[in-house]
């Protein structure tokens, strides 16, 4: 299986909007043994990168994103209902996102494939303001904080809810994860902003989730914000 020219192929059927011609594709990838957690992390997540990306600069119409994007989203779906569901490892991940389609849709499959994966997710979305979000940690006391977020903007709003919840003592056990395409393209911005642990793909995610339980951010790393944080702990 020539994995390029799957996805050249399918990316192509996503953005003109062919349903049909896209599902036949899919059920030939399935026939020719790839498992539906394959699909998704092998053709979906790069497909959705390659067109948030294309997107992003201008390469590609409104209408070929909606078509691909609600198109992918239905694949996801359709892929998530017939994941293998491992054995429940007994840890909550609550997950938030930015209000871009992008970012719902690669923090849904984020959010699925961690639930097949055997942890226990709540996943609200986008658009939804820090003091909500610190009510929710506050009363299920997870044991991860998941943040994806595309546009640069998200970040500081993630950068304040890390502070908040460290400087008021909530939720200490807490790890305090990042992902999604603004974190892909600045290196070091995730460390540099107070997270735990980050990742640019699922699988990489879920890897680094299960291998270090306990990682926790050296006040060190952090640079973001540090001034002012400095100058109120001076004053």
């Amino acid at each position: 299986m020539n994995k390029e020219l799957i996805i050249e192929r399918l990316f192509q059927l996503l953005i003109a909007g062919e349903r049909d011609s896209a599902r036949r594709m899919v059920d030939e990838v399935l026939e020719l043994g790839c498992t539906h957690e394959e699909l998704t992390t092998e053709l979906y997540w790069p497909i959705m990168e390659m067109v948030e990306t294309l997107y992003r600069n201008d390469q590609l119409t409104t209408i070929a994103h909606r078509y691909a994007t609600r198109l992918l989203r239905s694949f996801v779906d359709q892929a998530q209902s017939n994941y293998t569901q491992k054995t429940r490892r007994n840890r909550k991940i609550c997950m938030f996102c930015g209000p871009a389609e992008g970012d719902e849709l690669s923090a849904q499959i984020v959010a699925d494939l961690a639930e097949a994966d055997g942890y226990e997710v709540y996943f609200a979305g986008g658009g939804v303001a820090n003091d909500e979000i610190l009510y929710e940690v506050g009363q299920q006391n997870p044991d991860v904080l998941l943040m994806f977020a595309a546009a640069p903007s998200d970040c500081p709003q993630i950068r304040e809810l890390i502070d908040t919840i460290k400087e008021i003592g909530a939720c200490n056990r807490t790890q305090f994860a990042v992902g999604g395409g603004v974190f892909n393209r600045a290196p070091g911005l995730a460390e540099e902003i107070g997270a735990d642990l980050w990742a640019t793909t699922p699988s990489e995610l879920l890897g680094r989730l299960d291998a270090e339980p306990d990682r926790r951010a050296d006040e060190n790393q952090r640079t973001v914000g540090r001034s002012r944080r400095d100058g109120q702990m001076a004053a």
